[in-house]
């Protein structure tokens, strides 16, 4: 297993405590795509928010490739996430003056790659995800669909271990989103990428393998799709 979760639970404090996860146990194999399903307010978000290094869970264990993450300092967590997790979100997360090429190469300069290297590595991630045209606009000058290919190939430019994507298709037409959807089915048969994505469309299972349904922060069910 990749990813293997004990456990797991998250309060966000208050005048009334919000249990947003509640004892969550599951695991994940590598070269898995798994969706993570539910209605609004189910702690989707957050259980990948902690699955991804992204926050802090309140109790229990996540271990990642054989490292248990709970125990990371804050300087290993960003090392970790950094080297081996790749991320997209449903804001897309680009910095309005870096081109699309700057955006993707950004990770592996990060990394201390060199310069030839990775304006070559960056253009070919682009020229993958149908942007070969558009590697010199700004995310002003792309689509919205556009804009979450250049925040996709900047995700796996690193070969992440595992890619989180978070509603990935939730500010996207139905076309765009049948792209963006078909590429992450495509990094995951051709390429063995492991992926968790949080969904909200019930439509989008039949892209993946396995489905965790959640409810109230506790797993409600798990549907194997194919």
């Amino acid at each position: 297993m990749i990813i293997e979760v004990k456990n797991l639970k998250k309060t966000y404090e208050g005048a009334v405590p919000v249990h947003a996860v509640k004892n969550i146990n599951l695991n994940v194999a590598k070269g898995e795509f798994v969706a993570i399903m539910g209605r609004s307010g189910s702690g989707k978000s957050t259980l990948l928010h902690q699955l991804g290094l992204l926050d802090t869970p309140t109790d229990g264990e996540i271990i990642i490739d054989g490292v248990n993450l709970v125990s990371l300092s804050a300087e290993q967590k960003t090392k970790f996430r950094l080297e081996k997790l790749g991320y997209v979100f449903q804001a897309y997360a680009l910095l309005p003056e870096l081109t699309a090429l700057e955006s993707v190469y950004l990770p592996l300069m990060l990394q201390g790659v060199g310069k030839k290297e990775y304006i070559k590595k960056a253009t070919k991630m682009l020229g993958e995800v149908g942007l070969k045209e558009r590697v010199h606009h700004l995310p002003c000058e792309l689509s919205g669909g556009e804009q979450q290919r250049v925040a996709l190939a900047r995700a796996i430019i690193n070969n992440p271990k595992i890619l989180f994507a978070d509603e990935p298709c939730a500010n996207l037409d139905s076309e765009s989103s049948k792209t963006i959807l078909n590429l992450l089915k495509k990094l995951n048969e051709e390429l063995g990428q492991t992926i968790v994505m949080v969904s909200h469309d019930s439509e989008d299972k039949k892209y993946v393998e396995r489905v965790i349904w959640l409810k109230d922060g506790l797993i409600e069910k798990e549907e194997k799709v194919s």
